[in-house]
């Protein structure tokens, strides 16, 4: 995991800068304490001690930084977001023990599957971070069964909705203007439906999803769809290579693109699609629902959490193109349930999803904490 101040587009990031903001808002003063990346990726244990050893060096720098000051101005609580067996706390458990404060985590994930594994150094150091935690706030719920065992207390796990701010997504543009003008700029054929991706290139879970998406659209050669796909990455070669053989009048990769430029895109679309291989959590499937749009997607992991199946969207199993190819024509066979998802989906990211939500919860955790009381 990246620093919430790393530039490129990252989900992860996101819903970091996000925490970062709520807790601004909730009224705390909150201070980015380190750049520190303590991802492995490829099972290197040797890497990984060093990473450990660098992290504790980190730590026992920041504990002399606050040693020097007096007590009344230590922190009076650590937060981390998202930590796992790739990407340990190396820093937080240590500083917040030594200092005698409250450590919170949110999205912790541990994965029993994986002890005795290659990253079995990250593996222990995540469920010793999780045990001494003071309260875990779950984004996914795929994350609680592995965690709530390493509690001493059920209550000591927060379940909270992922989260944005739904009054940066205006309503949908009924009138069709923005349509209108991506369809004219990018050379589209104005009566066909419109569906988008909003996805980075990467590989991995990443490009699997592009492949699907890829297998969905040839098995859709009978409907005139067009595809809108923002996004860049490294494996942007390998992406396109996904949809070679489908017409220049199907798809159009449009690149990276600004966040005011890209609530352009949710506004002229008909529909937004993402197989969702392996997928956390998926802000940019709430995103869309925020901007008035239904969503077809896979049902991995967290993204049931953002997507109300046969509500907001329909969920399908990940990776099966063919389910997914039947569940898109499904819905923009039939305009009046299209419709009342979208309407739907909107108002279930203004109801469940805002930010003003997670306001009022993460105050309500971090004063508890802060009083040795359970969250």
């Amino acid at each position: 995991m990246k620093a919430p101040t790393d530039p490129a587009p990252s989900g992860d990031r996101k819903i970091a800068r996000l925490f970062f903001r709520v807790l601004n808002d909730a009224g705390h003063e909150v201070q980015l304490v380190s750049r520190f990346r303590s991802w492995e990726g490829a099972g290197d244990g040797a890497r990984q001690q060093r990473l450990r050893d660098i992290g504790g060096r980190l730590a026992e720098r920041l504990l002399r930084r606050y040693r020097a000051q007096p007590a009344e101005h230590w922190p009076e609580a650590w937060f981390t977001y998202h930590l796992y067996h790739k990407a340990p706390d190396w820093l937080g458990p240590h500083v917040s023990r030594s200092l005698g404060i409250p450590y919170v985590v949110a999205e912790a994930s541990y994965a029993p599957k994986q002890a005795g594994g290659s990253w079995v150094i990250g593996h222990q150091a995540a469920a010793a971070a999780i045990s001494q935690s003071a309260a875990i706030i779950a984004l996914n719920s795929s994350d609680i069964a592995g965690v709530l065992p390493l509690l001493d207390s059920p209550r000591r796990l927060v379940p909270l909705k992922p989260f944005l701010d739904t009054s940066e997504y205006p309503p949908p543009d009924r009138l069709g203007r923005e349509r209108v003008v991506l369809q004219r700029r990018f050379g589209l054929d104005t009566k066909r439906p419109l569906l988008l991706t909003v996805a980075m290139m990467r590989y991995g879970s990443k490009l699997s999803c592009y492949q699907v998406l890829g297998r969905t659209l040839k098995l859709m050669t009978d409907h005139r769809v067009a595809l809108l796909i923002v996004g860049d990455g490294p494996a942007r070669a390998q992406v396109e290579a996904a949809f070679t053989g489908i017409s220049h009048h199907q798809i159009v990769f449009v690149g990276l693109q600004s966040q005011a430029m890209l609530k352009n895109f949710y506004a002229a679309a008909d529909l937004f699609v993402w197989p969702a291989v392996d997928e956390a959590i998926g802000m940019a499937l709430l995103e869309a629902q925020a901007a008035g749009l239904a969503v077809v997607a896979g049902g991995s992991r967290g993204v049931p959490d953002v997507v109300r199946d046969q509500v907001s969207g329909l969920l399908v199993s990940p990776g099966d193109a063919e389910a997914f190819a039947y569940a898109v024509v499904s819905l923009l066979e039939n305009p009046l349930r299209l419709r009342e998802m979208r309407a739907a989906a909107r108002a279930l990211a203004m109801r469940e999803h805002d930010i003003g939500t997670a306001v009022a919860k993460l105050n309500g955790i971090f004063e508890h904490v802060r009083e040795g009381a359970l969250p």
